[in-house]
């Protein structure tokens, strides 16, 4: 592969002290969720290692990924971009077009073979032989395949990528597909969400390129790291959801004082991302804190699970719909009925040691 800068000559060449390289170091190590100890190896792997190739193509996609990646704060994605990779391709952020555009993305397959990683902001429609989506004057499944074929890895950007989304909605007449179905035999990193958080987006980025290895992945292909707890396990309303507060109508009291939105249609207990830790825009809010339920954007099919405001019709959890004095009172009538059974057993057993004596 032919040599390119490392992120730490980029910096470098930029200004960039070695004390404010280091510190950058040492916040992204926090933003991945790393302890203070992987601050040292995330410099050694940024002054060694050079920067990776990057293709970022574009199918059926609103590009709301891009957007959200660009607004990404730890790290900047001037710094993920300009120094940590080497975006050699993306036909919405590159000033090429047309056929300079799709000299780029050849030029960068041929050099760097099996070395880039390619990421990918939408789907594939299949029906018509791809015709719903064209790009540089050929289907997008053509272009997708081609630059898939000598990748190092693929990153799925989005629920579009991952798992068809609105695109891939009932009666889907454009017969639009996730990625996976369409690429068999390659890694694929799914970082789903409509949009995905951009700290998660630059997150998956950083760590690849750290440790020179995808990261551990759940059972569907998502990052553990950002996708290992369901938004309601770290919800700041949890507190109500147990205790059976809920918001039963818009604008009513419970949320005037910011009770859980289940009943009024949260997906959080069912939806698996980082919204409730590492939130949006800089960590200011997300969804739930502005008052609106979780509609499930990160999750399979999730355009075709009802309405956003129709509750989930079960969620076997302790406290559900339910009061403290409810949950004292059962709580207190099993202790009751442990005590009954407790006393008729010994009862039982008094009874057999007199017929063993007599």
């Amino acid at each position: 592969m032919s040599q390119l800068e490392t992120f730490y000559d980029v910096m470098r060449r930029q200004g960039i002290t070695r004390r404010s390289f280091l510190k950058y170091c040492s916040l992204t190590a926090a933003a991945l969720g790393l302890g203070p100890a992987f601050a040292p190896q995330i410099a050694h792997a940024m002054e060694t290692k050079p920067r990776t190739p990057v293709l970022w193509l574009h199918g059926l996609e609103c590009t709301c990924c891009s957007e959200s990646f660009i607004r990404s704060a730890h790290p900047l994605v001037k710094d993920v971009v300009l120094s940590m990779i080497s975006l050699d391709y993306d036909d919405t952020l590159m000033a090429a077009a047309g056929h300079q555009a799709e000299a780029a993305l050849e030029e960068t397959m041929k050099k760097y073979k099996g070395e880039y990683i390619l990421a990918v902001e939408g789907n594939p429609p299949l029906n018509e032989d791809g015709m719903f989506c064209i790009v540089g004057g050929k289907p997008f499944v053509d272009q997708l395949k081609h630059a898939a074929k000598d990748a190092k890895a693929v990153i799925a950007w989005g629920s579009c990528a991952s798992w068809g989304c609105v695109q891939a909605a009932r009666p889907n007449p454009t017969q639009a597909v996730p990625i996976h179905k369409v690429i068999t035999d390659k890694p694929i990193i799914k970082v789903p969400g409509c949009p995905p958080i951009a700290e998660v987006m630059t997150g998956v980025i950083t760590y690849m390129l750290t440790f020179g290895k995808l990261p551990e992945l759940d059972r569907q292909g998502r990052p553990k790291m950002f996708y290992g707890q369901r938004i309601h396990d770290k919800c700041y309303r949890r507190p109500h959801f147990d205790a059976g507060q809920f918001v039963e109508h818009w604008d009513d009291e419970g949320a005037r004082k910011g009770y859980c939105l289940y009943k009024v249609g949260c997906k959080g207990p069912t939806s698996y991302n980082a919204c409730s830790t590492v939130r949006w825009n800089e960590g200011t809010s997300f969804p739930i804190q502005a008052g609106h339920g979780c509609i499930g954007c990160s999750e399979d099919g999730f355009w075709d699970k009802g309405s956003f405001y129709e509750r989930l019709s079960s969620i076997p959890q302790f406290g559900i719909e339910k009061n403290a004095d409810q949950i004292g009172a059962a709580v207190a009538g099993g202790v009751g009925a442990a005590i009954a059974a407790h006393a008729a057993v010994t009862a039982i057993k008094r009874l057999q040691n007199k017929g063993d004596q007599a």
